[in-house]
């Protein structure tokens, strides 16, 4: 029988070498034959899938969104530093920075004044696209709001939902980690500057607007943007200042201290949980309870570890969570002793199975490993972390591919195949359980 250990170093392997396969995917060729577009990946692109799909069922995730591609990145820095990749990473990296500074000149006017590609598009794929006001609209320091872009750098065409102000202040965060653990080429830390100044740029114009969801689904404010936005400008602040950019820095400085009481503001004491989203409409949204919370603390997580373990709201945030999918889902039901609960995103979730996420699970075990760094109960904190990661087990096939969700009732896994921010969860989590094991050594008995 394998051991917990020996099964999440196995898997760490698995998926440090499947979540490797979404960067720079140049053997995959992505027809998208109703819109009259054949993708050629560049260098440097980062797609969420590297499973080519059309909806038939399985989503199309062929493409390069900002948040899932900075995760990602991210991810790939833990799995350089472990030695696990050697110096292939840091040309991944540089490749990302690129691409990503590439798209900084993406201008949606071109495509509006010459229209001609809306005649190659197939009839019943029409109502899909976007309108030229959306399209005219993707320019300058907006292109940051683009939710995603196609694999070969180009904008993405389809009607989709957007803005969403998330991508950039990940990307800046995963830069600046970066930064502070590798040095780079004058060349590639020239890119990663410029890159890193216009994410901090955007994140401190454009964190007070209106977006939609970590999720592309309701407009509104929301706290996991804001949460990224407040982590990305306080660190950045101090990157700025070292480089000399004291009037950026201390833009920076006043933004995020905008933001830190409108996150207050997320708290509702009488539910106890920190509430997702303020909708843009003014109503009460269904989806307020959300994991997106808990994603957004580990996702932010800094040098200071200002959330995991040290506000005791966010753990109150997780243990509704954990009731919530502990009474909704059939696989929460009668599981097996020392099995966590399967996490979703939200109560009512109708995508696809609507059911467990893979890193929505691993996300709630990683709070609780970097908790345990934190927090008061480390030996507590651990255990709850290595429950969530036994249910991971439990619906990991062996061959130790990732989809996006597994389904509620039955735990088969749904949606789309071998996405990288499954991996990357994985990856963040086992690195996390690894610091809290090493400053928190178990004891045997």
């Amino acid at each position: 029988m394998e051991t917990l250990e020996q099964w999440v170093d196995r898997q760490y392997q698995r998926s440090a070498i499947g979540m490797q396969k979404s960067i720079s995917p140049l053997k995959v060729i992505k027809a998208r034959p109703g819109f009259a577009q054949t993708i050629v990946p560049k260098r440097g692109s980062v797609v969420a899938s590297p499973v080519p799909a059309s909806y038939d069922p399985d989503p199309d995730y062929f493409f390069h969104w900002y948040r899932d591609s900075a995760v990602t990145i991210d991810a790939l820095r833990l799995l350089a530093q472990d030695g696990t990749v050697g110096d292939s990473a840091l040309e991944q990296f540089a490749d990302f920075v690129r691409f990503s500074l590439s798209l900084e000149g993406l201008n949606g006017r071109k495509l509006v004044e010459e229209p001609a590609w809306r005649g190659r598009v197939a009839a019943d794929f029409l109502k899909f696209l976007r309108d030229d006001a959306d399209l005219g609209a993707a320019q300058g320091d907006r292109i940051g709001a683009e939710t995603r872009v196609n694999a070969d750098g180009s904008l993405d065409i389809s009607n989709w939902p957007r803005p969403q102000n998330d991508g950039p202040p990940m990307r800046a965060l995963s830069l600046m980690r970066w930064s502070r653990h590798f040095d780079f080429k004058p060349d590639v830390g020239a890119a990663v500057s410029a890159l890193l100044r216009a994410d901090l740029t955007f994140a401190r114009r454009h964190w007070n607007e209106h977006c939609f969801d970590i999720w592309e689904e309701e407009k509104g404010r929301h706290y996991y943007a804001l949460r990224l936005s407040a982590a990305a400008l306080d660190e950045g602040e101090a990157w700025l200042a070292k480089q000399g950019f004291e009037e950026e820095a201390a833009a920076c400085r006043d933004a995020e201290r905008a933001i830190l009481p409108v996150l207050d503001s997320f708290w509702l004491p009488g539910e106890g949980y920190y509430r997702s989203r303020i909708l843009e409409s003014g109503a009460r949204s269904t989806k307020e309870l959300d994991i997106s919370v808990i994603l957004a603390a580990i996702h932010a997580d800094g040098k200071g570890g200002a959330e995991c373990g040290r506000d005791p709201r966010m753990e109150s945030t997780l243990t509704h969570l954990e009731a919530l999918f502990d009474a909704e889902y059939a696989i929460n039901h009668d599981r097996a002793r020392g099995r966590g609960p399967a996490m979703g995103r939200y109560l009512g979730d109708v995508y696809y199975s609507g059911g467990a996420y893979y890193f929505s699970t691993l996300g709630a075990a990683e709070f609780c490993f970097r908790a345990a760094l934190h927090g008061d109960d480390a030996a507590s904190f651990i255990q709850r972390g290595d429950a969530y990661l036994e249910t991971v087990r439990a619906f990991t096939p062996d061959h130790g591919e990732l989809s996006e969700q597994f389904d509620k009732t039955t735990g088969a896994q749904t949606s789309a195949k071998q996405l990288a921010w499954s991996h990357a969860a994985f990856i963040s989590c086992v690195v996390a359980r690894r610091s809290a094991l090493q400053r928190h050594p178990r004891r045997d008995p």
